[in-house]
């Protein structure tokens, strides 16, 4: 696991080039679209983290995951490319985007969508839940990138 490559992220959507701060397809950081040929490994381990707590959050505030082993059964089974060192929840992600349309029954996939949710089509929840990944992403950014010296200098 240690030895593994990262991945870039890119979904080829790219908005940076138009000036977001904040891809709006992977939600990496400009600077990190930009620069990610010349980072470490661990550097890229560190953004590829960031971003897979960041999806876990967003997906599990909308949905549960039952059976672990079942879902990553059926993305095997459907042929959907996940990211098998991300925990469970950025698999789910991962089987909304290549079809949520097709799932009928979430619980033969492994998982359950919270009550609150359960009226929205699965495609309109992937679009949610991918827009609040993205409203984090570019909360993160303005709090820890665009303002790092906010609170320097402050004296109580």
């Amino acid at each position: 696991m240690f030895d593994r490559p990262v991945k870039t992220p890119c979904i080829g959507v790219c908005s940076t080039g138009i000036g977001d701060t904040v891809c709006r397809g992977c939600k990496r950081f400009s600077h990190e679209v930009i620069d990610w040929n010349s980072y470490t490994l661990l550097q890229k381990r560190i953004i590829d983290q960031r971003l897979c707590e960041f999806l876990s959050q967003c997906v599990s505030n909308k949905l549960q995951v039952r059976d672990k082993s079942l879902l990553q059964w059926q993305l095997q089974v459907q042929n959907v490319r996940y990211m098998e060192h991300h925990d469970e929840y950025c698999w789910v992600f991962s089987l909304l985007k290549a079809g949520a349309g097709q799932i009928d029954n979430s619980i033969e996939f492994g998982f359950e969508v919270d009550l609150r949710y359960r009226e929205m089509p699965l495609g309109e929840l992937r679009e949610q839940i991918d827009a609040e990944f993205l409203i984090l992403s570019q909360a993160h950014y303005d709090r820890y990138i665009a303002m790092p010296d906010f609170f320097n200098g402050i004296t109580e």
